[in-house]
């Protein structure tokens, strides 16, 4: 009898592997929010880690240079304004010192935080966008248009800011029949898709319309997020309470492109896309786990690459952009894990290749050889002038 060989997916990030920092570089005694709000309840960006606080009598976050480390002094000054919890911050993309944040107030906040951080409590936002009849907990900055905010509520109405004048310039009251779940910019922002307690996916285009599916049958909360080439990929609950990942073609949501069920926690799946790299990392909110995937043009599309898994459980998590990273360490996506009171950063990471290091270790070979002939050499010479030859 023979058998057929294993045949080796060929890929960059078949190797990725994620480490977590030592405790020395993690942020302690942070009071991480315990709002019911499944959102990540972080961001990052290259210059600023923010954190969704616990605050006595309203909302604050924490706002502390990327670089600090140790413990967080209880009269460290927050962003503050919000009367209500703050359920959603979310950096500007297009400048890294000016963050968003939603909250149970119904109002959308917009500050602008001074290079180095806060010195004092922060109160005054630069602007105050006041639209949703019930509370605020989406954000999403549009990716290439500068000043432009989309915001959703708990009154089922998604609205469009222009951040800039704080004139509202779009709202779309009437699409969602329940609570929106999530919302995702497609590429060039010409287009979003949204999920919706009514099981849908929904991808909104000003120009075409919306087109509306049925996704995930499960009643827990789902996810989505746009890819860079068009696609979509949505995490949920099956009816069976197991947790899936699914990949959908915009031109037909008829079918799942792929569909992966992972385990029957009920923890909802956060999904963080890297489209450089085009990577999705999953992380669970109260798991101990986060699972990654490559996301390719061959069957069966989405690819399972491995997973990190620690000892202590997610509250939220932030994700560090591409240019944040130190790629001299080969470092490709960054993670800040929320703690009860602590953020550990994890470096997710590709190994140098094989291939180089047999070349240098062959390169090593031809000089040791070279060395000894030189040596060889060196000694006949010698023997020359001696007179022994």
């Amino acid at each position: 009898m023979s058998f057929r060989r294993g045949v080796v997916r060929q890929s960059k990030f078949r190797h990725v592997f994620a480490q977590a920092w030592k405790a020395e570089h993690c942020l302690d005694d942070v009071r991480v929010s315990r709002v019911t709000w499944d959102g990540p309840l972080a961001a990052v960006n290259p210059k600023f880690l923010a954190v969704v606080v616990e605050a006595g009598g309203g909302g604050a976050f924490l706002v502390v240079p990327i670089a600090k480390s140790g413990r967080v002094d209880q009269s460290c000054p927050t962003v503050c304004g919000h009367a209500a919890p703050v359920l959603d911050i979310q950096w500007s993309p297009h400048d890294d010192n000016i963050i968003a944040s939603a909250s149970e107030d119904c109002t959308v906040k917009v500050w602008q935080i001074p290079d180095g951080g806060l010195t004092a409590p922060m109160t005054d936002a630069i602007v105050t966008l006041e639209g949703h009849s019930k509370r605020a907990g989406i954000l999403a900055w549009h990716p290439s248009a500068f000043n432009i905010l989309l915001t959703a509520g708990c009154d089922n109405v998604i609205c469009v800011w222009n951040v800039g004048t704080g004139e509202l310039v779009y709202q779309l009251a009437e699409a969602h029949p329940d609570l929106i779940y999530s919302v995702s910019w497609n590429r060039d922002g010409s287009a979003v898709c949204t999920v919706c307690k009514d099981k849908a996916l929904r991808v909104i285009d000003p120009r075409r319309g919306t087109v509306r599916e049925k996704v995930h049958d499960g009643t827990r909360p789902m996810r989505a997020v746009f890819l860079s080439d068009g696609k979509i990929l949505t995490t949920g609950f099956s009816r069976m309470s197991e947790r899936q990942l699914a990949l959908w073609d915009t031109k037909d949501l008829s079918e799942p492109m792929a569909i992966q069920e992972m385990d029957t926690s009920n923890g909802v799946l956060l999904p963080f896309y890297d489209p450089d790299t085009n990577m999705v990392y999953l992380c669970g909110k109260g798991d101990c786990t986060i699972r990654y995937f490559e996301v390719t043009d061959e069957s069966p599309y989405v690819h399972f690459l491995s997973l990190y898994s620690s000892k202590e459980p997610q509250r939220g998590a932030g994700f560090l952009c591409k240019r944040g990273v130190d790629v001299n360490k080969c470092e490709i996506a960054r993670f800040y894990k929320l703690h009860e009171r602590k953020v550990e950063p994890i470096s997710m990471t590709v190994p140098r290749k094989v291939k180089l290091l047999a070349e240098m270790k062959a390169l090593r070979a031809v000089v040791l050889a070279q060395n000894q002939r030189i040596e060889h050499l060196e000694r006949q010479l010698a023997r020359i002038e001696d007179g022994d030859v």
